[in-house]
C-alpha cells in the first residue's frame, strides 16, 4: 500500500455500462451519480451513440476507517432522457473496498430504462436497480 492510499475508501466503484430503451441503446443521455458518507458529491456523465457511459471509481480518505464504526455510503444513479428521469441505481455501500458492488469483479451494467426495479442484496448491501451486471446476490433468509 502506498503511503497516498492510507485512509483511503471507494464511496462508489468504477462503472461502465450501456443504457437502453425498449432494448434498444440510447444516445446522449445524461447520467447524474451522488454518493452521501459524510456530505454529498455528485458527478454526471453523457452516453455515447451507442448508449455507453463510464464513471470512474469514487475514493475519498478518512481517518474513519481506523475506527470501530461501520462504513455506510448512500448511492444514488439518475438518467435524464427525453424529458423524463429515471432513477436506474439506489444502494448503499457497506464496505471500504472497490468493487464490493460486484462481489470483487469490475461493475458492468446493462440498464433497460423500461425495466422494473430489481431488489437485490450483496454482501449485505441493498441495492434496487433498473440493471443488470454480473453479481450472484445474497440468498436471504426470510426466515419461512
Amino acid at each position: 500500500m502506498a503511503l497516498t492510499d492510507v485512509g483511503k475508501v471507494c464511496l462508489f466503484s468504477k462503472m461502465t455500462g450501456v443504457i437502453k430503451l425498449n432494448g434498444k441503446p440510447v444516445a446522449n443521455a445524461k447520467l447524474i451519480r451522488s454518493v452521501n458518507k459524510s456530505g454529498k458529491k455528485v458527478d454526471e456523465t453523457i452516453t455515447n451513440e451507442k448508449g455507453e457511459f463510464e464513471f470512474p471509481a469514487i475514493f475519498e480518505r478518512t481517518i474513519t476507517k481506523f475506527l470501530p464504526q461501520e462504513f455506510v455510503v448512500k448511492q444514488e444513479i439518475f438518467v435524464q432522457y427525453n424529458h423524463k428521469e429515471y432513477k436506474i441505481w439506489a444502494g448503499v455501500k457497506r464496505g471500504p473496498e472497490e468493487n464490493t458492488e460486484a462481489r470483487g469483479k469490475d461493475l458492468v451494467v446493462d440498464c433497460e430504462l423500461n425495466s422494473e426495479k430489481k431488489f437485490i442484496e450483496v454482501d449485505g448491501s441493498p441495492i434496487i436497480s433498473l440493471c443488470t451486471w454480473n453479481v450472484e446476490p445474497d440468498v436471504i433468509d426470510t426466515g419461512f
